[in-house]
C-alpha cells in the first residue's frame, strides 16, 4: 500500500465511529459549550479599571499578557498534534484536536478583546519577554518539542510535545493564572466580563488537559519507557512554570490583591504531582482499555470541584 494515498474512510467503516472513546467525547462535549468572545459584555470591566489603583492594573496586565500570549504561542502549534494522530490513523483524536486548535484560537481572541475594552492599547510584551521562566517555556521549550514532534512524531516525542503543552504550559502555569484571578475578581467584586470570559477558557482547558493526560497514558500503557520521559520532561519544565509566578510577585515591593505567592506556587506544584499519579496509573493496564477510561476526565472535574469549594469558602457572601 503506498503510504501517501488515501486507503478509507474511518467514518464508513462498519460501526462508524467509537463514540465512548475519550478523544470523542471530549469532541461531542465541545460542540454542546460553544460560545463567542464577541458576546461578552465588558463595559463594566471597563469601569472597574479605571477605579483600580496603578499596582493593581499592573498585576492584571501581567496576568492578561501571560494569557493572550500563550493562547497565541499554543495555537499555532496545535497543528503539530494534528499531524501525529493523523499520522496514527486516529481520526477521533484528530477530529478533536482540530476543535481544540479552534479553542486555543478563540481564547487569543477573548483575551485581546477584553485588553482593548479597558484599554492596554501599548506594546505589552516585556510582560512577558522580560520573565526568564515564562520566556523559556514559550520561546523555547515549547517551538522545540513541537518540531521534534513534525520531524518525527515517536511515542516519545508526543509524550515530550504533551507534557509541555497540556500539564506544564496549560495544566500547571494557566490555571494557577485562573484561580488568581477568578480569586482576587470575586473578592473585590469587580470585572465581571474577565470571569465569564475564565469560566470559558477553564472549561475549554479542562478538556485539553484531559486529551493530554489520555496520551500520555496512552503511550504509557503501550511501552513503559514512555513513563520515564514523562517525568524527566516534568522535572525539566515545571521549575520554570513556577518560577514565573514567582517572577510577577517580585515586581511589587507589596503584592496587590493580597495574593499569596506561596499558596499559587504549592497549588500549581500540587496539580502537576496529581496529573503525573493519573499517567502513572496506567503502567501494566491494556491499551484498549485506556481509551475508553474516564479517568483523565474525572481528574479534571475533581479539580473543578476542589477550585469551586475553594472560591466559595473565600469569597464573602
Amino acid at each position: 500500500m503506498d503510504p501517501l494515498h488515501r486507503q478509507g474512510f474511518h467514518s464508513l467503516r462498519a460501526g462508524g465511529l467509537n463514540w465512548d472513546s475519550l478523544p470523542l467525547r471530549l469532541f461531542v462535549s465541545g460542540n454542546a459549550k460553544c460560545w463567542n468572545p464577541a458576546d461578552i459584555d465588558f463595559d463594566r470591566d471597563a469601569e472597574d479599571w479605571r477605579g483600580l489603583a496603578g499596582a493593581e492594573r499592573t498585576a492584571l496586565a501581567y496576568l492578561a499578557a501571560m494569557f493572550v500570549a500563550g493562547e497565541e504561542a499554543l495555537a499555532g502549534h496545535a497543528r503539530s498534534f494534528i499531524a501525529a494522530m493523523s499520522g496514527e490513523d486516529r481520526f477521533g483524536d484528530v477530529m478533536y484536536l482540530t476543535q481544540s486548535g479552534f479553542e486555543e484560537a478563540r481564547h487569543a481572541e477573548a483575551f485581546r478583546r477584553w485588553l482593548d475594552a479597558v484599554e492596554l492599547a501599548g506594546d505589552l510584551q516585556r510582560h512577558v519577554l522580560d520573565n526568564p521562566g515564562y520566556r523559556t517555556l514559550f520561546c523555547e521549550a515549547l517551538p522545540e518539542a513541537m518540531r521534534a514532534l513534525d520531524d518525527d512524531p515517536t511515542p516519545a516525542n508526543q509524550v515530550r510535545a504533551s507534557v509541555t503543552y497540556h500539564h506544564i504550559i496549560e495544566g500547571t502555569l494557566a490555571l494557577t493564572g485562573h484561580l488568581a484571578w477568578s480569586r482576587l475578581c470575586r473578592l473585590r467584586g469587580i470585572l465581571p466580563g474577565i470571569q465569564q470570559l475564565l469560566r470559558h477558557v477553564g472549561d475549554d482547558q479542562r478538556r485539553h488537559m484531559a486529551w493530554g493526560t489520555f496520551t500520555c497514558r496512552r503511550h504509557v500503557a503501550a511501552d513503559d519507557a514512555n513513563w520515564h520521559v514523562v517525568l524527566r520532561r516534568t522535572a525539566e519544565l515545571l521549575p520554570y512554570a513556577l518560577s514565573a509566578i514567582q517572577w510577577v510577585h517580585e515586581q511589587f515591593d507589596e503584592v496587590p490583591f493580597e495574593l499569596n505567592v506561596h499558596r499559587l506556587v504549592g497549588y500549581a506544584a500540587d496539580r502537576a504531582q496529581r496529573r503525573l499519579g493519573a499517567i502513572e496509573a496506567a503502567r501494566g493496564l491494556p491499551v484498549d482499555q485506556i481509551d475508553v477510561d474516564r479517568a483523565p476526565e474525572q481528574l479534571e472535574e475533581r479539580f473543578f470541584a476542589e477550585d469551586a469549594a475553594t472560591l466559595a469558602v473565600t469569597v464573602p457572601r
